[in-house]
């Protein structure tokens, strides 16, 4: 007898071909059968003439610390997602000696806006190795984890505070080397490292202190796992990321392994550059190279506060480092000062086109209800003043506790962003997913991707946008056995509505421990999903009590 069958749904089966009409029947976690079943089930579920697809991958999150205290990973399976890769831009959990920890927990804090609190209240310390922390997440796994692991944490086992002084001797590489091929033998995917990153210092991360000497040697255990190489290149610099691809296609030709850079920015301001660099891509491509740029669905919207350390300012080192070692009282002070005003101000005035486009979100004052949704530049004519500065002073009016929202960053040209997700040589990804918490929604690029890019911009085909976000990413992360509906084949599977999916309005929950927010997203269209073959969620009554996810290294 079959577990499970769906009945009465359009198969998009991730070979890109046309879809057709068929059922699908699941045992034992794999799909069995695609076609007309006449066979009985124990559970049938009616898709009701809706979408039937491999299970959609995300391949660039940081979902890492949330797992510890949810499983699911919510919201991502709620967008159509089945599997997830945690342990990107060199940071992991593991393996993690205990007197690493709040270094670690520094890093997430300055890279991916994770805030202590979270990890305080939410993370229970009971590992260090790599497979003891896999052990501790399959404990309660709704979604599939393939896991990369971070090279700042390797350096740090293996190195301590030298991991942050320079360069590894010999017997320090073997080291590593001896650490990767653990962590791969114990599920990872493979190895994740940053050009850019900065620590809770405002320094560089460990990776950074490395030479091509030490990333050559550990591309070397990579090879003899075939696993991938993930890094974080210098996405503000087209020079600078024309060398690193060369570098990337160097490495993956003398190794023979796939390598991915992420993420690619799109947009007018870059638009140039970005042509010069998919060019590049497609050169070392025809060489033989495996070089994979990774570009998002949607645009970028930034919520910040005063009081929270957004990287909207990363560029502004005065106010960035004001917003990050300071206490909001000393905050409020610095801005009350009138000399260090005008040195801050002085220091954001070519930024002014941003200011202006900055929309005021959420206020706690009666006062300043009648600025919410309005552009600083609206509020500034109402108050004869500028931009920079009323949001200087609307920020001292509400004690630091005014929101501010930039919208649509970085993509406002669809036909340009259309061109990236097409491009053969294109992965569909980088959403960042679990990171930015109390900036920005990183959730909905798979609903997005279906909503403007394939229904309004018809820029590509339903068949060809499920087969970008399953079998494609699945082959190049080594992900065997998922990414199609196909018999034999492991039944991770999205039953959703192609008329209707996409992404609903941003709005913020209080649910990450420590009594913290974060902004999420609804998501529109997707009916159901199915997780190691059970039914792990559907839109009528949410999630279920199944818990078939596993690490899938």
């Amino acid at each position: 007898m079959l577990d499970l069958v769906i009945r009465n749904g359009r198969v998009v089966d991730g070979t890109g071909l046309p879809l057709f009409a068929a059922d699908v029947g699941i045992r034992d976690g794999k799909i069995v059968a695609v076609g007309k079943i006449s066979e009985v089930a124990k559970e049938e579920y009616d898709a009701k003439d809706q979408i039937v697809a491999p299970g959609f991958i995300d391949p660039h999150t940081h979902f890492d610390a949330q797992l510890l205290w949810d499983g699911a990973a919510k919201p991502a399976i709620e967008h159509g997602i089945t599997t997830i890769v945690p342990g990107n831009c060199s940071l992991s959990l593991a393996p993690l000696k205990a007197e690493h920890r709040m270094k670690l927990v520094g890093m997430f804090n300055q890279i991916e806006e994770m805030p202590h609190k979270a990890f305080e209240e939410g993370v229970e310390w009971n590992w260090e190795t790599f497979d003891e922390f896999v052990s501790r997440i399959e404990k309660d796994l709704t979604i599939n984890v393939a896991p990369l692991v971070g090279h700042s944490v390797l350096r740090l086992w293996v190195m301590g505070d030298a991991s942050m002084q320079g360069p590894a001797n010999e017997t320090q590489i073997e080291a590593m080397k001896d650490l990767l091929d653990q962590c791969l033998s114990a599920g990872a995917i493979g190895l994740s490292t940053s050009f850019v990153d900065m620590d809770e210092r405002l320094q560089p991360v460990p990776s950074r202190y490395s030479d091509t000497h030490e990333l050559a040697a550990l591309c070397d255990v990579l090879a003899g796992h075939n696993k991938i190489l993930q890094v974080v290149h210098e996405f503000y610099d087209t020079d600078l990321t024309l060398a690193r691809v060369d570098q990337l296609a160097e490495i993956s030709l003398k190794h023979g392994i796939t390598t991915t850079l992420s993420p690619l920015f799109v947009n007018e301001d870059n638009a140039e550059g970005a042509k010069q660099i998919m060019q590049r891509v497609v050169d070392q491509t025809a060489r033989g190279a495996r070089v994979w740029p990774q570009v998002q669905t949607r645009p970028i919207d930034i919520s910040f506060t005063f009081s929270v350390p957004s990287l909207l300012f990363i560029r502004l080192p005065s106010w960035y480092a004001l917003m990050r070692f300071n206490t909001p009282d000393q905050i409020m002070l610095t801005l009350q000062n009138s000399e260090a005003r005008a040195k801050l101000v002085a220091e954001a005035q070519g930024m002014m086109s941003l200011w202006k486009r900055l929309v005021l979100r959420q206020v706690q004052t009666d006062a300043n209800q009648v600025y919410v949704g309005k552009t600083l530049a609206e509020i500034a004519e109402l108050r004869d003043t500028d931009p920079l500065n009323v949001m200087i002073d609307l920020s001292l009016e509400e004690s630091l506790d005014a929101h501010f929202l930039s919208s649509d960053m970085g993509h406002n040209d669809d036909e340009l962003v259309a061109s990236f997700l097409t491009h053969p040589n294109v992965m569909i990804g980088a959403s960042d997913g679990g990171a930015h918490i109390l900036s920005f929604s990183t959730y909905g690029d798979t609903g997005y991707l279906f909503s403007r890019f394939v229904r309004q911009c018809k820029a590509m085909g339903l068949e060809q946008a499920v087969k970008k976000i399953t079998s494609d990413t699945a082959s190049l992360w080594g992900l065997d056995n998922r990414g199609f509906v196909k018999t034999g084949y492991a039944a991770d599977i999205t039953i959703f509505d192609d008329k209707s999916i996409g992404r609903g309005p941003e709005y913020y929950v209080q649910d990450v421990p420590g009594d913290g927010y974060r902004y999420v997203r609804d998501a529109i269209g997707v009916d159901a999903v199915i997780i190691g073959g059970a039914l792990a969620y559907n839109s009528d009554s949410g999630y279920t009590d199944a818990r078939k996810g596993r690490v899938i290294g």
